[in-house]
């Protein structure tokens, strides 16, 4: 009789796990649509992120420790994301030099409006985002172009089912970007929400060194690797949760460094010309 029960288990487990993953062409066209940086997924959002960054030695061991607590808000037009630090290794901000920031943002803020009152200065700045938006799309078609993309298998994340991606590099592969040939240097693997077509986790990990600054700034070493982890907020839009690295590099190709660290943002409001400056604890 105990056999019979674990059959009919059996039976009824099996079509669940061989269910077939979706189609590809179908699942990566819906996929594409919802592509974005954290950049602008968090555009809409004042958040609060904390960054800790570590410079470890030769054998593993931390040799010196930062964390730093910002405030984040959009940025103005065309320019990144407007951090307000207010905490630092455990230490609040004094709130003389909070005031003299917000004091200088403030300037920063009505300049721009003052600029954007006068035609030309307003049309410059509609066609530097117009070709940001370009790149940004030519990096998306790139993404395609450059990687063998392969669906692997279901996985649940926080509950959710997700497909897993592997995404190796093309041998050959032409892009036709900056960014393109940066992700010829990276494999990757990616988590995407079947039901929302969400990235909800990606990895990538350096399979070349990579320079930067004509080869004479910075050069990043095989084998770095970093994690970049969604989390739906409201239950209905997908925002960064956290974001791991680890790996070691050179500045000026002498000084060598040894890094790794975790950035978290959480306390996601959405933006409104009525947000405080104070965002308060984490929920």
């Amino acid at each position: 009789m105990r056999a019979l029960v674990l059959v009919s288990m059996l039976v009824v487990a099996l079509p669940a796990q061989e269910r077939p993953l979706p189609d590809f062409d179908t699942f990566a066209a819906e996929v594409k649509k919802r592509l974005a940086t954290d950049e602008e997924r968090q555009s809409g959002y004042v958040f609060t992120e904390r960054r800790l960054e570590q410079k470890v030695n030769a054998a593993g061991r931390v040799t010196s420790e930062s964390v730093k607590v910002y405030e984040v808000y959009p940025g103005l037009p065309g320019e990144d994301r407007y951090r307000r630090l207010i905490e630092e290794d455990g230490k609040a901000i004094a709130p003389v030099k909070l005031a003299r920031e917000d004091t200088d943002r403030r300037k920063q803020a009505e300049e721009y409006a003052r600029r954007q009152a006068v035609p030309s200065e307003r049309q410059k700045d509609a066609q530097k985002q117009a070709k940001a938006y370009e790149r940004y799309t030519a990096a998306i078609e790139d993404i395609f172009r450059v990687y063998d993309i392969t669906m692997v298998r279901r996985e649940p994340i926080d509950g959710i089912d997700t497909i897993l991606a592997t995404l190796t590099p093309r041998p050959g592969a032409r892009p036709r970007t900056d960014d393109g040939k940066v992700m010829q240097k990276f494999k990757a693997r990616a988590w995407i929400s079947e039901s929302d077509y969400e990235l909800a986790r990606v990895e990538i990990e350096a399979i070349d060194n990579l320079s930067f600054g004509l080869g004479l700034l910075a050069r990043v070493h095989k084998g770095t690797v970093a994690t970049y982890q969604r989390r739906k907020v409201d239950g209905r839009t997908w925002l960064p949760a956290e974001v791991t690295w680890t790996g070691s590099g050179r500045i000026l190709l002498v000084r060598r460094l040894r890094l790794r660290g975790v950035s978290e943002f959480s306390n996601y409001r959405r933006y409104t010309v009525d947000t405080t400056t104070t965002i308060g604890s984490n929920p």
